[in-house]
């Protein structure tokens, strides 16, 4: 049986907000961002430069494109954070050497020095909202919260299941 030919569940289960998980989700994200920003501010990052920060820690260079692809925004609003994250200091925009058409982004030294500075407070953020979660808690909720973006995620690219392509 696919996924989407399981029973239905009653809908007026989904009356109450407590039940959905993306209404869960959206208020633990509400929480996870205000906490880590009421520590990131006085360091002079907000929320919306921090997820671009935390990309390219990772992988330096990569086009206007790609980063706003990583990030989950769309290429609007990423080139109006990438001009904030530039009246900050924090990051260089540059055109591609070999496609004249994509501009590439680059961190500055103050925005690599931030990271050892910034990354300590994601762990501080993390451990206060799994407190009272086992370690072995803490490794089942990762796994299901990347189960269930990996799921929405192949809806949203229209990905079908083999369940669902051998019922097609």
């Amino acid at each position: 049986m696919s996924p989407l030919s399981e029973p239905a569940v009653d809908i007026n289960f989904y009356e109450d907000p407590s039940h959905s998980l993306g209404y869960l989700s959206r208020i633990a994200f509400r929480h996870f961002s205000r906490a880590l920003e009421k520590r990131t501010l006085p360091r002079g990052v907000s929320s919306g430069q921090w997820r671009f920060l935390r990309v390219l820690w990772n992988e330096d260079g990569l086009t206007q494109r790609e980063l706003s692809r990583r990030v989950g925004m769309r290429e609007p609003t990423t080139v109006t954070a990438l001009k904030s994250l530039e009246r900050s200091g924090f990051v260089r925009r540059a055109p591609s050497e070999q496609d004249r058409r994509k501009v590439h982004v680059f961190l500055t030294p103050k925005a690599h020095a931030l990271k050892s500075e910034l990354m300590p407070l994601v762990a501080e953020v993390n451990t206060l909202a799994t407190r009272g979660m086992a370690p072995a808690e803490i490794e089942n909720l990762r796994r299901l919260l990347a189960q269930l973006a990996a799921n929405l995620a192949e809806e949203a690219a229209g990905v079908r299941h083999r369940a669902d392509d051998a019922s097609a």
